[in-house]
């Protein structure tokens, strides 16, 4: 009897041992599955937005066939992009805004100086209509223009970003390590990855032909919004361009502010849709053109103050031999460039350029990131 009840103990326990046991081997099983599972998600979101990305492979060509004119860098660890908006009305999202002409120009281009230790940041507004020295290009017919005295868009135009690249360096001086090119539905959905953006109108905004219509005070502008605002030049402030590039800052300024006020950098869930929007439209150079690029590039800049993260316009006025061009402001626009090249800091203020008689450091007229856009 004895002998029985112990058997039967001996194989209850056994028993309950193969369950859990097996019960184990099943969570794990399971955890695996998890695990894998989000192995391969996270790869497939991974390749996903590397591939977005499309690399600027001819423009690497061409400028390697010039690299012996190109300036040197003269400061270690700090970098300069070259950041064009184009007006492409090529597919479906971006043929909306006027008929495909099967010619790109440059809408806006910023060159964005990134000190060394990523202390600052400095978007520098380079005016289509500025007045400049374009080099000899190669077209996209593999034809090759003449030199010439042309306003600073045309450079896109005749030869894609090697050619405004070129330009830029040699109006500058600065030596370009990177750039970036984002068309019309890249900027709209960025707006939208982040919820849209904060801005404050003094008056009410009714534009026919940017298909906008807003009210005076602080408004959210989504992505088809925040465009016609940014694009706006004839019905919005004085009609300038000078006027155009100044509400183009403080966006970006907004822009950045509130990416960075919402962890987004920091918060996958946020970060995706963020990630996705800005890579399916942007073309970069080589080293760019992947997550990995991206990423060392973003996590250099993610933690810079927002008072630190400025914008202006380079020091320019209306060109002597036509009022509607620009021409360059000197020697105040070299003592930018001087800067830039030898990364010392920049200061900017919305009174506009000044000298401060204790300080031998120009100040330029600017605003920054922490700055609002109803200051």
């Amino acid at each position: 009897m004895t002998k029985t009840v112990g058997g039967a103990r001996a194989s209850g326990a056994g028993l309950i041992r193969r369950r859990r046991r097996r019960w184990v081997r099943g969570v794990g099983a399971g955890v695996g599955v998890v695990v894998l599972g989000a192995v391969v998600a996270g790869w497939a979101v991974y390749v996903k937005l590397d591939g977005n990305i499309t690399p600027d492979s001819a423009a690497a060509e061409e400028l390697a066939r010039y690299e012996g004119e190109r300036p040197t860098s003269l400061v270690k660890n700090a970098q300069n992009i070259l950041v064009i908006g184009s007006d492409s009305r090529s597919g479906d999202e971006n043929r909306r805004y006027g008929r495909d002409s099967g010619t790109e120009r440059s809408d806006t281009t910023i060159l964005l100086h990134l000190a060394a230790g990523r202390r600052s940041a400095t978007a520098v507004s380079l005016p289509r209509d500025l007045m400049v020295d374009v080099p000899a290009c190669l077209r996209p017919d593999g034809s090759r223009s003449e030199p010439m005295f042309a306003m600073f868009n045309y450079a896109f135009e005749m030869g894609g970003s090697a050619c405004s690249i070129r330009t830029v360096e040699k109006l500058t001086g600065v030596r370009i390590d990177h750039h970036m090119v984002v068309d019309f539905r890249g900027f709209k959905d960025m707006v939208d990855a982040v919820g849209g953006v904060e801005v404050c109108l003094k008056s009410p905004i009714n534009d026919k032909a940017a298909k906008l219509r807003l009210p005076a005070g602080r408004v959210t502008l989504d992505g088809e919004q925040a465009l016609g605002f940014v694009r706006a030049r004839k019905s919005l402030g004085n009609g300038s361009d000078t006027d155009r590039m100044d509400r183009q800052q403080r966006f970006l300024g907004a822009l950045v502010n509130k990416v960075q006020s919402n962890d987004v950098l920091l918060n996958p869930v946020r970060l995706y849709p963020l990630l996705d929007a800005a890579t399916s439209s942007l073309t970069t150079d080589p080293d760019l053109a992947s997550l990995r690029g991206l990423y060392q590039l973003v996590r250099g800049v993610r933690d810079i103050p927002t008072e630190r993260v400025q914008f202006l316009t380079v020091p320019r006025e209306s060109y002597v031999y036509n009022s509607n061009r620009d021409q360059l402001i000197e020697p105040e626009a070299e003592r930018l460039f001087e800067r830039l090249r030898t990364d010392t800091p920049v200061e900017v203020s919305q009174k506009g350029p000044a000298r401060d008689p204790d300080s031998p450091a120009p100040t330029f007229r600017g605003n920054t990131a922490a700055q609002h856009t109803c200051e």
